[in-house]
């Protein structure tokens, strides 16, 4: 029971962290993109669960969503699941099954001392953080002053490194001061110096996918909430008739 409320602390936490930065990134003027995700979407799904095991689960967990779940949501088999998705082994050695957790084997006390800060699970902040999600994953940038060698616009001086970085390739952040003394605004944009794997419009694309799978996996009952909504109102409607009906039966007599 413990180590449940340590989990659960420790996600709202990271929601926490990801919204200060969110308010720190609209505080600095820096203005997030629309990420236009949809969960309904399951090909875009499985491509961004795909990218988000073998980009970001080494360092990144998801301790309250399971494989199967997500393969039963993502239209995947178990086999498929266990073929290309789950890397992490359990306490003898042996190969999590299909049914475990969505955790990484990155020991917390390393990653602390190897990024300045064990990095947070995600399994609750694409809840409702789409849009910086989407937005941080294309602001890096080049920045030799950084122990990673890299910076974000979304999260200045992240302690994380760019680990997209051969599919999208290298940006450089070029400002240019306009106006005189203290009127003079600096306006920054980020400019590919050289090319990734992908197009930037495949790269956005691939942001785009793994924004959707967080989102997806912050609250998987969105997928079928909706229906089960329908089809309750459908059912009070027509209890409301009968009820409507039982009642005349009942006080026919009595009027």
């Amino acid at each position: 029971m413990k180590k449940f409320i340590a989990s659960v602390m420790f996600a709202l936490s990271a929601s926490l962290m990801v919204v200060a930065n969110t308010a720190s990134a609209n505080e600095e003027g820096v203005e997030l993109e629309h990420a236009d995700v949809d969960i309904h979407n399951q090909a875009s799904l499985q491509r961004g669960v795909k990218y988000f095991v073998n980009y970001c689960m080494g360092c990144h967990s998801l301790n309250f969503s399971r494989y199967n779940r997500v393969a039963k949501d993502l239209g995947l088999t178990d086999e498929q699941v266990t073929k290309n998705l789950i890397f992490t082994r359990d306490a003898n050695g042996d190969l999590e099954k299909a049914g475990s957790l969505m955790k990484n084997g990155i020991s917390q006390k390393d990653a602390a001392e190897w990024f300045g800060a064990p990095p947070p699970d995600l399994t609750l902040v694409g809840r409702s953080q789409t849009d910086w999600i989407y937005s941080y994953l294309k602001a890096f940038y080049v920045d030799p002053t950084r122990p990673m060698g890299v910076n974000n616009t979304v999260f200045p001086n992240v302690g994380m490194p760019h680990v997209l970085w051969d599919l999208q390739g290298q940006q450089e952040k070029e400002c240019v001061k306009e106006g005189e003394g203290g009127h003079a605004v600096e306006h920054c944009e980020l400019k590919l110096v050289k090319p990734g794997s992908m197009t930037p419009a495949e790269y956005d694309q691939t942001a785009r996918d793994i924004t959707n799978f967080l989102a997806y996996v912050g609250e998987p009952s969105k997928l079928s909430r909706k229906t089960y909504g329908v089809f309750t109102l459908l059912f009070l409607g027509l209890f409301a008739v009968v009820a409507y009906f039982l009642k005349k039966e009942y006080w026919k007599d009595v009027h």
